[in-house]
């Protein structure tokens, strides 16, 4: 069996997996807002409630966070649960429930997910991009998870948008504190706001891309202006990483003409004569952030086993 929690701004939910990967349980509750405690509280009933008692003593636990464990402190940062930051979450969660904790950001948690049982399963390199309200990524070779030394492997949304036109010079503000990343172009709000800059109304990413269905001009425009800034910054992955599949996921990743029209775009900017790289929607959609933290833990070899 394996054991997934996803720690989210509004809710946490957890998983309990088999070990084909089957589902056994599934169990949210609301995540309690600034509490600390109340969060490792929250953690521990709720997984106390999936397994419905003290079965399989020390099963260990994945858990995916919005944010990671800074290799210098080992305490919580960059994470959008602002009450875990500078705290040794990973130490005190192991405490209350008695068991192994391991965590990883919710976005490696999605491409670990995605390439060990979802849309990019099989593959040797699987780079599982999350855009939707922000934009993130994972990095997975040969079926293990890629962080690197400094837990940052993935994070191509805080790269300056690549090859950028002069109209995207130098670009809408960032939270980082930057300009013109790329997650200020590709995100949902991006794509929103690239719309209500030249139609002056506001529409959500979704609609932009039904407007654009419906023969929108304006709509249309927008959209293929957004597929060209995406085309650009996954050539830019592809010719660093060169992955065999690029998974995505997040609210985005339901527009499904970017999975024609994108990889139709990136062999302009992409530094090789033919790619073979495939763009591929999320098998297991908002699902898998907590299925990956599952699959953070190796299964336990069998008795008398290697």
């Amino acid at each position: 069996m394996r054991i997934g929690v996803d720690l989210g701004g509004t809710k946490i939910e957890a998983l309990a997996l088999a070990d084909d990967g089957s589902e056994i349980g599934r169990l949210r509750v609301p995540t309690p807002k600034g509490d600390y405690g109340g969060i490792i509280a929250a953690i521990r009933d709720l997984l106390a409630a999936l397994m419905q008692g003290p079965t399989e003593d020390g099963l260990p636990v994945g858990v995916a966070i919005p944010g990671a464990v800074s290799p210098a402190t080992g305490l919580i940062k960059n994470a959008n649960s602002t009450c875990l930051i500078g705290k040794p979450f990973d130490d005190d969660l192991a405490a209350a429930l008695g068991r192994p904790v391991r965590l990883a950001n919710d976005a490696n948690c999605f491409a670990l997910s995605e390439a060990s049982d979802g849309a990019a399963a099989g593959a040797d390199s699987v780079f599982g991009v999350i855009v939707g309200t922000g934009t993130g990524a994972g990095i997975v070779l040969g079926g293990r998870l890629h962080e690197g030394p400094n837990l940052i492997a993935g994070e191509w949304g805080h790269a300056p948008l690549p090859w950028p036109d002069d109209d995207e010079r130098p670009g809408p503000s960032c939270y980082c504190g930057r300009r013109g990343c790329i997650e200020t172009f590709l995100s949902g709000p991006g794509l929103s706001r690239s719309y209500e800059e030249v139609a002056g109304t506001f529409l959500a990413a979704h609609e932009v891309a039904e407007r654009a269905g419906q023969g929108d001009a304006v709509a249309e425009e927008c959209m293929a202006r957004y597929e060209r800034r995406m085309a650009k910054s996954l050539a830019m992955v592809i010719s660093i990483l060169d992955p065999e599949v690029i998974v995505m996921g997040g609210g985005v990743s339901n527009i499904s003409r970017l999975y024609d029209n994108v990889p139709r775009l990136w062999g302009e900017f992409a530094f090789s004569d033919e790619l073979s790289t495939r763009l591929v929607r999320a098998r297991h959609g908002d699902s898998s952030g907590v299925r990956g933290a599952a699959w953070l833990w190796p299964l336990p070899a069998e008795p008398g086993g290697g």
